[in-house]
Formats: structure tokens, sequence, C-alpha cells
């Protein structure tokens, strides 16, 4: 399909003319701060709306997920709350018609409460507040409007015309008012599709999976989408083989607003992007011409600044998550000395080890697993491996990481222990030389990671319990030390000569 992706080069950007419009199924976003309850929002309403017996058979998430409340179908687009998805968020308010702001009665308004409302006010989507966790002791509504009107938003009741409900998203308190509210928005906005023959819509999440491929979830939009149409965004194509709605069933399409797993790319779309799905390829190319091209930066492009960097391989569960930490990784460019020298999806693989091992290349894993042949052959070659499910912890370690290394042609001693309580400025810690030769009563500097926290002297060194006056290369050693700033397990001690 190279034919597709040249024509897709020049793409110019216009709006889709709305063909036969017909009325379509609200999608709506649900946004706000990190544990504020999006998630058992979510759970709640697919668990009392979504069949039990098909409920329960929702085993893979795919960021998009269907229910039905009084007759009609609702699309709920799942956005991550933690404020390095901020793009995701601005991709969830752009395909979402309805957004949900959520604010926690027992937290009030915080950072990404003011971030998510940003995103809906510059997409313009309507919007409905549910204030949540009422159920708690220390939950203040009142507290938690008066927020809200901090930052421009004024409900209904309070001198403004923003529909809003409290509720409680752990008993379900409120839950289905907050429905009604949608529906009656829904109404209001008169949502409608293309009742034309080309199917199109938004990739919300991708993902590879290593017995099916590239699997591409996204929301319909417009047109029906069918098993085996011909399918492509501005930067991939393909052929749908398998098409999927979002209990994970296989079915032979999908209507306007319904969540879809569409198996058949020939290499992953980007997240956010528009995608058009047709029989015939001169009609998909004749419509893709319509859409907006997606600008979304790709990975690379690094600047060689003349700074001694680390080599970073990234791999990631999904698009949307290798975006986010290659997105804050980038931010710290003047501050974390590393060079992203590849990136994808999926677990890591003896492949992505031996790669590691070429490029010397630290291989971070963000949400994604290792397999057996990678964790042999990283121990039996020394290939450094950091994963976490956790943003800022894999940032950190990295930060850690980076520090040892850059660092590791000075002497230094790699903090391994803390001991006992300070008593002033004395501590006692533990560590490994990782260059040598350290002496006593030797002055060090203290770091974490790439940033320089303070500075103390060595007052007695020992190994095996004995005082020592020098130390080589992977001795461990334990010692009194004279330090102002506080010292860490993972902190280095750098030597200067």
């Amino acid at each position: 399909m190279l034919s597709l992706l040249t024509v897709l080069s020049l793409m110019t950007p216009k709006k889709l003319e709305q063909k036969n419009p017909e009325k379509r199924p609200p999608i709506v976003a649900i946004m706000g701060h990190v544990d504020h309850g999006k998630t058992t929002l979510l759970d709640y309403i697919r668990s009392t709306n979504v069949a039990g017996k098909e409920a329960g058979g929702i085993t893979q998430s795919i960021g998009a997920y269907e229910i039905e409340h009084s007759g009609t179908k609702i699309t709920f687009i799942d956005t991550p709350g933690h404020e390095a998805f901020a793009k995701m968020r601005a991709r969830g308010a752009k395909v979402a018609d309805l957004a949900i702001l959520i604010v926690a009665a027992d937290d009030g308004v915080k950072p990404q409460t003011k971030n998510a409302l940003s995103y809906i006010q510059k997409e313009k989507v309507p919007f409905v507040v549910a204030i949540n966790k009422i159920d708690k002791t220390n939950a203040d509504v009142e507290k938690t409007i008066n927020d809200l009107m901090q930052l421009g938003v004024y409900l209904e009741g309070r001198g403004g015309n923003v529909s809003w409900n409290q509720i409680s998203a752990k008993t379900g308190e409120g839950v289905n008012d907050l429905l009604d509210l949608l529906l009656l928005a829904s109404e209001m906005e008169d949502i409608h599709c293309s009742g034309d023959h080309v199917a199109s819509g938004i990739i919300v999440s991708v993902k590879l999976d290593p017995k099916r491929g590239i699997c591409s979830a996204g929301v319909v939009k417009n047109g029906t989408l069918e098993q085996g149409m011909m399918v492509a965004t501005h930067t991939a194509s393909g052929k749908i083989k398998i098409l999927e709605n979002f209990l994970g069933k296989s079915v032979k399409s999908l209507v306007p607003s319904a969540p879809a797993m569409i198996i058949g790319f020939e290499k992953p779309p980007k997240v956010g992007e528009v995608f058009c799905a047709h029989k015939d390829v001169s009609s998909l190319q004749t419509a893709l011409k319509t859409f907006e091209q997606d600008n979304t930066e790709t990975l690379g492009g690094e600047m060689d600044d003349g700074t001694q960097r680390v080599s970073v391989f990234i791999k990631a569960d999904e698009l949307g998550s290798l975006e986010a930490l290659s997105d804050i990784l980038r931010g710290m460019k003047d501050t974390l000395a590393i060079s992203i020298v590849k990136s994808g999806i999926g677990p890591i693989t003896e492949s992505d080890m031996k790669d590691g091992e070429s490029m010397k290349a630290v291989i971070v894993g963000f949400k994604t697993k290792i397999d057996k042949a990678a964790e042999n052959f990283a121990q039996a070659k020394g290939v450094r491996v950091l994963v976490s499910d956790i943003i800022y912890k894999l940032v950190e370690d990295l930060e850690i990481y980076v520090g040892g290394a850059i660092e590791k042609e000075k002497r230094a001693i790699e903090i391994l222990g803390v001991f006992g309580a300070v008593k002033g400025k004395e501590r006692v810690v533990g560590g490994r030389v990782l260059c040598g030769p350290i002496h006593g009563n030797e002055s060090f500097e203290v770091w974490h990671g790439s940033r320089k926290t303070g500075e103390g002297r060595i007052l007695n060194l020992q190994t095996n319990k004995k005082d020592i006056m020098e130390a080589e290369k992977d001795i461990e050693v334990g010692m009194l030390v004279e330090c102002e700033s506080d010292i860490r397990i993972g902190n280095h001690l750098i030597f200067l000569d």
C-alpha cells in the first residue's frame, strides 16, 4: 500500500462534510485529577450497565467502553489522569462529544483538574461536573463548589449553567442521575454522524500482541466499520483482518460511537490519529484527503550538544505510554544526560536485549514485561534493564543510573545502606566502590542521579568491620561520614582528584 501512503503525504487539512447526517450515541470522556475516582466511576458504570455475564468477560482494556442507560447507548473514553498523560487527555477531549469533569469532595480542585478543564475549554467540549466521594467523612461539597468558581466554573443553582451532580463512585449514589444529565446534554447538543459509506474514527490506544500483532483500539465516529475493509491513518495502513467490540468479541461490523479493536495495520498508527476505512482503495484515498493531518512529533531528532549522554532504549505497553514517558524524558534534557536511541511497544524480548547490548544502551520498560529469554540474556551479557509501572519511579531510577554511569570513570561509591540514627552531621552508611581507590578522611560530593545534593567527608572507613585506609574497586565498605545533607540508598559519593 505504498501508493496509499504517498497520497497521504499530500493531504490538506479540511473538515469532513456531514453527508446524510444521522443521530448517534454520545462519546464521553471522564477527566480530572489522579485519584479523584475516574476509574472507580467507570468500573461502577460498567458493572451496573453492562449485562453481568458480558461485563465479566471484559478481560482487556481498549480505552473505550459502551454501556446502555435508559435504552440509550453511551460510549466512555478512559482518559488517564496522571499529569504525564497530558497529550492523551487532550486527545480524549478531542474525540469526545461530552465530558465529565470529576472532582473529589474531600480534595477539591487540583493541578490535573485545572489541566483537564483547560483541554475541555480549548476543544470546546460540553461538560458536566461530578463531585465525587461524598461518602467520605471529610467531604466538603461547598468548598469544592467554591474551588470550581475560582476557575470560572459556575454550577447550576450557584449562579451558572454548568450541570452537576453529587456522587459516590464507590457506593453508586447519584450515578444514575449523572447518566441522566449526560443523555439530556446529548439531546441538547444534537450529536450527529455522517451517513456516508466511508467509515472513520479516532485511534485511542495501540498495543503490540506477540500472537495477534498490532492491536489498534479506536472509536467509530462515522459510517459502518466492517471486517475486510482497507484501513488507513496518516501514518499507517492495512486491511482489517479481525474486528472486535469492546468485550473482545469478534464482529463483522460496528456502527458509529462503538469502540473497536482493529487488527490488521501493517505498522502501528499513532494514538489520536483519524482512521478511515473502505472496501475500495480509491474511495479511501479520497476520504483521507478531507481529514486534518496528525502533527504528533516522533521520537528522535535529538541535538548533539557535546554532552556525555547515556543511550536509552524505551519499551512500553502501548503507544500512549511510550509517548508519555518519552515526553517527560525529553523535557528533562537540560538535567538528565540521556539520548533516546530506540523505542517500541510490547514486551522486552531477547532481540531488544541484543539491540541494547550493541548500542550500549540501558533498556527502560514502562508498564511492560520482560520475557524469560530476555532475562537470561541480560544476566549473561550484563545489559541493564529498568522496569516499573509507575512513571516517576522509573524516571527516578533512570536518574540514579545515569548519575552512576556518567561518573563511572571518577572515583565513586554507590550507597547500598544507611544505618542508625543521624547524630548531628555524622551518619553511618555502607556502599560498594565503583571506581577506586577510596581513602579514609577524603572529601566527597553526594549525587542523586544527575543532581548534586551535598558534600561531606569520610571520618572512618571499614571493610568486614576492620578499619582500613584504602578500598579498591568492587570492595564493599562501611563508613562513618560527616555530611550536612541527607544520604540515601542509591546515592553516589563522588571523590574528586
